[in-house]
């Protein structure tokens, strides 16, 4: 039975200060966390027994969010990674969960478009040694990037390599065979001092393997930074919003589009302009919201303009005139003077007072 692995450590260095206070999977996209959007492609492909990597920042935050994993009718175990020494060293450190069962393993802050069901059937039905996840990118140097013969099977991995022979980037999902633990116990750290993934798959084939590919059609989004997590609301809003108004919406207000106004929320005199995700109990004043926009439940805005930003929950936005390609830590305030006439963007950690 094949088991699921998702990696969700790290510090999230790059999207300080919003990760001072919580882990870099659970910021929300659309309202969600990142990582229940991985956990719901797993479920998708029907893998029920999932392991959940964790660091010592992210553990009790990763705990509290997922649970024991009903809620994707999972049983979730955690594993702790004391240090960040490498996706293989996570393997490794999961070894006695994942025992001897084919696994999928799935980096945490990734998200891709659409199902993985037929990337699990592709392994179902070919039982190779490995089976990774590729898509083409522009810019392959800054990846994993694979080599690959006429039949898509995969002659070679390189770890960033300067000058590629291959556009086929490394997507962060693969999934492999018990021979796996063999090739990580093989390999040494690398120049960074973790044990790579990549350098395990090259193992895998100087061990005569057979490593298959899979190309991704949809997007993908490594959501390592500010600006990756706000290309990952818009791809997802557009996906997935549906216009459904549970909210109250005065006469004087305007709903355009493709926008969520969850139960308990009021809309007063403001226009708002979709895709847009209003969570419940949240108050709209006075305001244009919109397009990207997703406010979390207990949110109050009030004379002011937001579009293309995370507004997480329990925040007060005031009189900002202008606020863009901003993320708002929860219950933190943002409040202007109603004077600029210029954009502002903000990324501010939890529990924050900004004043424009």
């Amino acid at each position: 039975m094949m088991k699921a692995l998702i990696l969700a450590g790290g510090r999230g260095i790059r999207l300080k200060p919003v990760t001072d206070t919580m882990a870099k999977h659970l910021i929300p996209v659309a309202n969600r966390p990142i990582l229940f959007y991985v956990l719901d492609r797993i479920k998708q492909a029907g893998i029920r027994e999932i392991g959940i990597v964790v660091s010592p920042e992210t553990d009790d935050y990763i705990k509290q969010a997922v649970g024991n994993g009903s809620r994707w009718d999972a049983s979730i175990t955690y594993i702790l990674q004391h240090k960040p020494l490498g996706i293989a060293h996570a393997v490794k450190s999961a070894r006695g969960f994942l025992a001897d069962s084919p696994f999928l393993l799935f980096l945490g802050d990734n998200l891709i478009q659409g199902e993985i069901r037929q990337f699990v059937d592709e392994f179902n039905t070919h039982k190779p040694d490995a089976l990774i996840l590729l898509k083409e990118v522009d810019n392959p140097s800054a990846f994993g990037v694979a080599e690959l013969d006429s039949c898509g099977k995969v002659r070679c991995v390189v770890e960033k390599p300067e000058q590629p022979e291959s556009k086929m980037a490394l997507v962060g999902i693969y999934i492999f065979n018990s021979d796996i633990h063999n090739a990580i116990d093989r390999i040494r750290p690398s120049r960074r001092g973790e044990l790579e993934i990549t350098d395990a798959i090259q193992e895998l084939l100087i061990m005569n393997k057979e490593i298959r590919s899979y190309i991704l059609s949809g997007w993908w989004l490594d959501t390592g930074t500010g600006d990756s997590i706000l290309v990952a609301n818009r791809n997802i809003m557009l996906d997935c919003i549906r216009r459904d108004i549970k909210g109250n919406v005065d006469s004087e207000s305007k709903i355009i589009g493709q926008v969520e106004i969850e139960p308990g929320a009021e809309i007063l005199n403001s226009r708002i302009e979709g895709p847009v995700i209003i969570a419940e109990n949240c108050h709209i004043s006075d305001s244009f919201v919109g397009p990207f926009v997703s406010i979390g439940a207990g949110t109050t805005v009030d004379k002011s303009c937001v579009k293309d930003s995370i507004i997480m929950t329990g925040c007060n936005i005031s009189m900002a005139d202008e606020l863009k390609d901003s993320i708002i830590g929860k219950g933190s305030r943002v409040l202007g003077r109603g004077e600029s006439h210029h954009d502002i963007s903000l990324c501010i950690g939890e529990n924050s007072v900004k004043q424009l």
